[in-house]
């Protein structure tokens, strides 16, 4: 039995040991407490010798809030700024001297280059030292000394241009420019001004100053579809660069900020003005002085006369050298001759039935840029407008899938109604208020019709009927109508997509309405019909009617022609009205007017047209059926003039005969030019192969009779 005394002791020893726990918690809480204290106290009054107070304390809290939303500004633009970073890790960028391809046009005649050729680039040390003072003293003084951004260079530019400076002062470094042409389109978007900062600064930390000097002079826009002092040196002088002068290389320095403005085969005198401006840059950052360039003054540049040559297609080619590239893919050949769809004749009335038209009518639309695609009914893109001035814009408007097109959309509403629910264009509908959800669209004039028919609804442009029958239908069926017949970008499939919220571009609209002219076959729009080597060996040949692939059933389509028909005779498409020519096509107009569209097709060929600004402000009241509409028209009325215009299919409208216009202007009453008459194109092409294998022939020294009696001589005429 244990000892009651020895138990009383062992409790007593552990009541005590926890009372020396609690007394030594206790102790160490308060000392702890204690040196807490006084270490605040003295970062208390460390920091209260930084104290301020009155109007420095204003100043540091607005430099605090500033360093605040500086660096909240720094993330968001490193997140802008992805994009580029993967472009150079990925090495995706513009390498305008991977190829060297020589344009065609349909017939055979050359309309221009793309690409850097192999005897045109040239060592930095055999460019003429004054065309690179010229450059640097015109463009960027302190190129050799920033680190790819000139800020005091910049704000020069500002408070130049601020002042009414008309010397064209520029704010972008050669860095900034190079990286734009190398890694960026030309959109005109803050984005893409924070990308070009980032690809700058690449550009600086991966390349010399030399290299990027170097790469700029090969890549610069010159004007007259060239790239580069190079070739512009050839272009306008008929020189090497090596053997120009200094008034030559002024005015060549220039054409950077504006190659249309300032290209001498356009305006001989501004090129001189402007050449003088570049001079009186060079002796201003001294790299010449006043006597030196004198002489240059006096003299000015003498240009070859060009007067006579055609303008190149600029947007065209370039979208035809991205196409060249993705065909030939990564062949060892880096040189091309390419025959592509383009017709000058046609390409020529393009351009003036959207600049003309801006001219005349664009101040007072508030709509500053246009655009059109012209193709034949099987894909062939015969013209191609991608903005009004290709030297002060490359970005080709007719190509980018970035506009709404409106109610042009609505097609691909009616052909998924027609083949979905079996309607026709005269059964009726009703147009009354609907809603989805809490969207309730109303029409343009926010009244309603009641009872209607569908080919009513279309030739008004009505919204609510659109809206019904994709509900009815679902709104997936009519996203995978539009890309069947043509639209190739992915667009949200949104409640408001029946009335055209979608992006879409003048190429793929043209392309999905040429499926209703041609009878329901797939007709996706190209301009490349033969690639060969500069040895002649054919890499590529197109052959758009082999195969061709039905998207349409026939019965939908005459029901959609017959509607879209409508449009032009009956409803919202009056000024798009050719006389004696069938035609069809749709109007379309964004909300707050930001885009207007003119989509339409005769039997002979499909065009499409867009108006609107790059900067998407609203333009003042232009709908698709004034403006796109009334340049639609005059272009086919030149397009449909001495040939065989053909009918419409499934219109009842009988084409006017084909006449031989007069040249001298018969009764001589003002009338739209006349398109003179030409060989068929299939001929046409026919004789350009027949003559290629003669030259071949000729050239091999083979068909020796051929040479004395199938060719005349000298003395005979060709």
């Amino acid at each position: 039995m244990q000892d009651p005394f020895y138990s009383k002791q062992k409790r007593s020893k552990g009541k005590n040991r926890l009372l020396e726990a609690d007394a030594w918690l206790d102790s160490f809480l308060y000392d702890g407490m204690r040196s807490t204290g006084r270490v605040y106290t003295k970062i208390q009054d460390f920091f209260s010798l930084f104290s301020v107070r009155g109007i420095s304390r204003f100043l540091v809290e607005i430099a605090s809030d500033a360093l605040s939303f500086g660096a909240m500004g720094a993330v968001l633009m490193v997140a802008l700024a992805l994009s580029a970073m993967d472009a150079t890790a990925s090495g995706e960028f513009n390498r305008a001297e991977d190829y060297s391809v020589i344009f065609l046009d349909r017939y055979g005649n050359e309309i221009g280059r793309r690409g850097i050729r192999a005897d045109d680039s040239v060592a930095l040390s055999e460019i003429p030292d004054f065309l690179i003072r010229a450059t640097l003293a015109t463009e960027d003084r302190r190129f050799y000394e920033h680190f790819g951004i000139d800020v005091w260079g910049t704000v020069r530019a500002l408070l130049s241009n601020a002042e009414g400076d008309s010397s064209l002062q520029g704010g972008s470094s050669i860095t900034q420019q190079l990286a734009k042409n190398l890694f960026l389109s030309n959109e005109r978007t803050i984005e893409r001004k924070i990308k070009e900062l980032f690809l700058s600064f690449w550009l600086e930390a991966n390349y010399s100053k030399d290299e990027i000097l170097k790469l700029y002079l090969d890549r610069a826009y010159m004007g007259g579809g060239n790239f580069g002092v190079v070739a512009a040196a050839e272009y306008y002088f008929g020189k090497q660069i090596q053997d120009i002068d200094l008034a030559e290389a002024a005015m060549l320095a220039g054409l950077y900020k504006a190659p249309t403005r300032f290209a001498p085969h356009v305006d001989i005198a501004a090129a001189r003005g402007r050449a003088n401006v570049v001079l009186t840059n060079m002796v201003n950052a001294g790299y010449l002085t006043e006597g030196q360039v004198t002489a240059a003054r006096r003299r000015p540049a003498e240009p070859v006369d060009r007067s006579e040559e055609v303008n190149s297609p600029n947007y065209f080619l370039d979208w035809a050298f991205l196409e060249t590239k993705r065909i030939v893919g990564d062949s060892p050949e880096l040189g091309f001759v390419v025959r592509t769809t383009i017709d000058p004749d046609l390409q020529t009335h393009a351009e003036d039935a959207i600049i003309s038209v801006l001219r005349e009518q664009g101040a007072a639309y508030n709509v500053s840029q246009g655009a059109m695609v012209v193709m034949e009914h099987n894909g062939a893109v015969r013209a191609m407008v991608g903005g009004t001035d290709y030297g002060q814009s490359q970005f080709n408007r007719a190509t980018a899938p970035n506009r709404q097109p409106g109610s042009a959309f609505k097609p691909f509403v009616y052909a998924t109604a027609f083949e979905m629910l079996g309607m026709t264009p005269r059964d009726a509908i009703s147009d009354a208020p609907v809603c989805i959800g809490n969207w309730c669209p109303q029409n343009y004039g926010r009244s309603y019709r009641g009872s209607t028919t569908i080919r009513a609804a279309v030739a008004s442009s009505i919204n609510t009927v659109p809206v019904r029958l994709s509900i009815e239908t679902g709104r997936q069926p009519i996203a995978d109508m539009a890309h069947r017949l043509g639209i190739r970008n992915e667009f949200p499939v949104t409640r408001s997509l029946a009335l055209g919220v979608a992006s879409v571009s003048a190429l793929d609209m043209a392309s999905s309405y040429a499926v209703f002219a041609n009878g329901g076959y797939r007709a996706t729009g190209f301009g490349i019909t033969r690639i060969t080597t500069l040895r002649g060996e054919v890499v590529y040949e197109a052959n758009p009617d082999q195969g061709r692939e039905r998207v349409l059933d026939e019965q939908v389509v005459l029901a959609m022609n017959d509607v879209l028909n409508a449009v032009n005779y009956e409803g919202t498409g009056g000024r798009a009205v050719v006389e004696g020519v069938p035609s069809a096509g749709k109007t379309g107009t964004t909300s707050s007017y930001r885009d207007a569209w003119y989509v339409g097709y005769t039997g002979n060929y499909v065009a499409s047209v867009w108006y609107g600004n790059d900067n998407y402000e609203a333009m003042n009241n232009l709908t698709g059926g004034t403006l796109p509409a009334m340049s639609w028209q005059k272009f086919m009325a030149y397009a449909h003039s001495n040939i065989e215009v053909k009918p419409l299919f499934g219109v009842d409208m009988e084409p006017r005969p084909l006449v031989i216009a007069d040249a001298e202007g018969g009764d001589g009453e003002e009338t739209a030019p006349e398109r003179a008459p030409t060989l068929a194109p299939a001929a046409a092409i026919k004789l350009l192969d027949l003559s290629e294998k003669m030259r071949e022939a000729l050239a091999n020294g083979a068909g020796g009779a051929l040479n004395q009696a199938a060719l005349p001589s000298n003395n005979e005429s060709l």
